[in-house]
Formats: C-alpha cells, structure tokens, sequence
C-alpha cells in the first residue's frame, strides 16, 4: 500500500510538472523557439517516431556497448587498487587526472585515431563510465571487514581466495551504486561524440535539428534520452534489489 502511494505521487509530481510547464508557456507566450510546450514535444515524437527510431537504437547501442566495456575496465582497474596500497598510490593520482579532462576535448584525438563514426562514441563512453566503478568498488574492497578476512586466513585461504569470497561480494552495493551513477554519464559521454564525430544518433540529430532552429525537435531528443536513462536506471535497481537486498538495512530513504 506503502509503496503503490508512492508511486502514486511521483507520477503526480510528474503530471504536476508537465502540466504547469504547458501553463507557463500559454500563459507567458513563450515562443516554440525557446521553449516548446510539452504537447508539441510529445507531437513531434509522435508524428516522426519512426524517422527517430533508428537514432535512439543507436544512442542506445553505443551507449551499452561503451558501459560495459568501461565496468569491465573498471571493475578490474577497482579490483587491483583496491587490493594493493601500492597501486592505490600510484595509479589512483593518474586515474584521477585523467578523469578530470573533459571529455568533449578528448573527441577530437578519437576521431583522428578512429575516424568518425561509432568508435569514438563507445570509447568516449566507456572512458566516462570507468571512473565511478573504479572509486565504489576500490573502496568496497577497503573497507571490507578486517574480521573476515582475518576467519578465511585461519582456513589457510589464499589472497585470492578471499577477495573472491570475501572481498567481491562485500562490493556488489558499492558497484550496483556506481552502476547507476556511470550508466547516466555513459548516455553524456555517447551524446557528446555524437555531436562531434558522427552522422547517427541522438546528438546527432539534436545537432542537425538546432541548426535549423527546429526546437521541438530538440527537445524531442532530450525526452528520449531522459526516458532511457531513466529506463536503465530502473533497470539497475531491480537488479540491485534482487543481488544485494541483504545489504538494505534502511530503506526510507535508498535510491532505487
């Protein structure tokens, strides 16, 4: 009951939302030009779903393809900082620095070493996504408890035994976390490629539809990139729910 109500007023909030946006624009007439009405928007996705289709299957691909192999890369790049106070002191600084380039500066030499095209959207997404893994599972695998660790080395288990089995699975709410977060900013990463070196996708197409001045349009691909985003996001948390509901000692106020 508990939780129907709160679903019940988000969607509220929503429609609350949506509703006072169209009001906004009647009542100040705001031109389509700055900001469109929410009905023209959901018109304009309508009417052109199947000429948009096509871009949000391949925002949606390259933004994929590029998480996971950027939770892959992070995972192990988290696994061995987070395992060794050498690595976290020499690789951590670099990481850090590398992660603070913005990322519509590194599209360019992507496109000079792969072209234009899909390659540099997956890299450039897969680079933005590595960062938040690497930091929630490095730290998962800090603050594992010493006590455990300290049971498994009585059974004469090995390092790796207890990072596998000790180790990891203490990390999973940490990585679950971190997911949610990259799986966001891979959608940033895809959209700015798209908009720079290539002729397919959503920020391609925003691209071509603000150069001609065609807002709607624009705001249409802001919708289906919320709506994706959004989407895997839920995603995430389900399975979040499912792998990790041992870890969920307070929930009044968890994200998911």
């Amino acid at each position: 009951m508990t939780l129907s109500c709160e679903r019940l007023g988000s969607l509220l909030v929503i429609l609350g939302f949506f509703v006072l946006w169209e009001a906004a624009c009647l009542a100040f007439a705001i031109s389509p030009l700055v900001l469109p009405r929410p009905s023209a928007i959901v018109a304009v996705l309508v009417t052109r779903w199947p000429a948009l289709m096509p871009h949000a299957v391949q925002t949606l691909y390259t933004t994929l393809v590029g998480f996971a192999l950027g939770v892959s890369l992070g995972v192990a790049i988290g696994m061995v900082i987070g395992s060794s106070r050498f690595a976290y002191k020499v690789a951590f600084p670099l990481l850090v620095g590398f992660s603070s380039i913005p990322k519509v500066a590194v599209v360019p030499i992507l496109v000079l070493w792969f072209g234009a095209g899909t390659v540099p959207a997956i890299i450039t997404a897969m680079i933005i996504s590595i960062f938040p893994v690497v930091v929630n599972v490095a730290t998962g695998l800090a603050t594992t408890e010493p006590e455990l660790e300290d049971v498994l080395r009585t059974w004469k288990a090995s390092r790796t035994d207890i990072l596998f089995n000790v180790g990891l699975p203490r990390t999973m709410p940490y990585l679950f976390a971190s997911l949610k977060v990259a799986v966001t900013l891979a959608f940033v990463g895809t959209v700015i490629a798209e908009t720079v070196a290539s002729n397919k996708g959503i920020g391609n197409m925003m691209l071509i539809a603000s150069s001609n001045f065609n807002v709607p349009l624009v705001f249409a691909g802001l919708f289906i990139l919320a709506g994706l985003g959004v989407a895997l996001y839920a995603v995430f948390s389900l399975v979040e729910k499912r792998i990790t509901g041992w870890a969920n000692r307070k929930t009044e106020f968890a994200m998911g």
